[in-house]
């Protein structure tokens, strides 16, 4: 098998840009990473396209890559496209990663490009829940207040507004988080912590949709959404894109000045129906990743998790094996995921503050996680970075994500 290396990355800020399209947006990110990687689009093999909302608002569906890329003069090469809601763009680099390492192509495009922000505002909203099975959604919501019933948390008076004005997920977070703090008695001043943190990282991230700090006290009071939850730990509704080149170890040999990333581990999974208490899904792939890497947990310097909440940080921190299970707020707490800590986690400002256009965000992960890797993450640069982790998320059906892609990355 080939090793593989990812040599080229792109990305704009994210955001809400209502005068820009998915092709735009697609086209930027792909001459950036033609750049850096210092490559001619002729040298593509293949590409994959990530996206999930452009068909339900634009009603372009089928062929989206070939149409995106087909505009910027990329045609006659393989294009596939890729959904899998919020793990789209990793599932596209795991796509990329697995033709290069089967030596079916040396050079290929991992791309995604979403446009989520609409004038209606419900419109964007409701989409998200395309994202579980929809067929059985009623039954879906009735076992969410089941599960409910049978947590000793309280829900304040004042924080059990109506449920307009959010993405079913967030109701599914929030679900999370209070059975973590039934059983764990972690809390919702832990969740606020790592919002903080992830405020403070996004200040020092030029692309992240939002840039300005946030303290404990003001995450706290900021407007309630689903309890524990504010306003402020849950991801925002914006517009992006991201991209990476990936090659094979003999292509990286004929460039002149590569600053290459090794894919140490690219593993891809689906959920399944186990119960509250039952092996989650981040933990069985993490392992699988950890063995293909030939590493432990104690050795990333570093990752992007899935955080489209608090609470989805606080869940994976704990999956991923950097904490004992239970101690996800406590370890956020004591400082070891804030830059300057032991194993910094989002220091782009993650989901909840970089932002969350779905088809793009795993390949925002890969792009923290190559500059980091590089050495080029400025004012939020880990010292001595020298092995990354991404964790991506995808859709949910019963109580997990019902895709996930975990990475592990290298510095070349």
């Amino acid at each position: 098998m080939n090793e593989v290396y990812i040599i080229g990355l792109g990305m704009i800020r994210f955001n809400k840009y209502p005068d820009r399209d998915v092709q735009d947006m697609a086209h930027e990110v792909t001459r950036m990473a033609l750049a850096d990687a210092g490559v001619e689009k002729q040298a593509l093999n293949a590409a994959f396209f990530a996206n999930t909302f452009w068909g339900m608002f634009s009603n372009q569906h089928s062929i989206r890559g070939q149409v995106a890329l087909r505009s910027m003069g990329i045609d006659a090469i393989p294009v596939t496209n890729v959904e899998n809601a919020c793990a789209g763009a990793s599932t596209a680099l795991h796509m990329a990663y697995s033709q290069v390492r089967a030596g079916m192509h040396e050079v290929v495009l991992a791309l995604g490009a979403e446009k989520i922000s609409n004038p209606n505002k419900a419109m964007s909203l409701g989409a998200y829940a395309a994202c579980m099975d929809v067929g059985n959604f009623e039954a879906h919501l009735k076992m969410l207040e089941k599960m409910n019933s049978q947590f000793t948390i309280q829900i304040p008076d004042d924080q059990t507004p109506a449920g307009e004005g959010r993405s079913v997920f967030m109701d599914a977070y929030a679900m999370g988080a209070r059975w973590h703090m039934s059983k764990y008695g972690s809390t919702q001043e832990q969740l606020a912590a790592i919002c903080a943190k992830n405020h403070w990282h996004g200040s020092l991230n030029p692309l992240s949709q939002y840039q300005q700090d946030m303290s404990v006290e003001a995450v706290l009071a900021d407007r309630p959404v689903a309890y524990p939850l504010t306003r402020a730990m849950c991801s925002p509704v914006g517009d992006g894109a991201a991209a990476a080149i990936v090659c094979s170890k003999s292509f990286l040999k004929k460039l002149t000045n590569p600053r290459p990333i090794r894919i140490r581990a690219s593993i891809l999974g689906t959920g399944t129906d186990r119960g509250l208490d039952g092996t989650d899904i981040g933990e069985r792939l993490v392992k699988q990743a950890y063995n293909v890497a030939g590493l432990g947990p104690e050795e990333i310097n570093l990752a992007e998790l899935h955080d489209a909440t608090a609470y989805g940080e606080l869940h994976q921190t704990e999956a991923m094996g950097f904490c004992p299970p239970g101690e996800g707020g406590i370890h956020a707490l004591e400082g070891h995921t804030k830059i300057g800590g032991k194993q910094p986690i989002n220091t782009s400002g993650g989901l909840e503050c970089r932002g969350h256009p779905i088809g793009a965000s795993g390949l925002a992960q890969i792009y923290e996680l190559g500059l980091q890797l590089r050495g080029d993450a400025g004012k939020r640069q880990v010292p001595n970075a020298r092995l990354g982790l991404a964790e991506n998320g995808g859709g949910n059906i019963g109580v997990e994500e019902a895709a996930m892609c975990i990475h592990i990355l290298e510095k070349g």
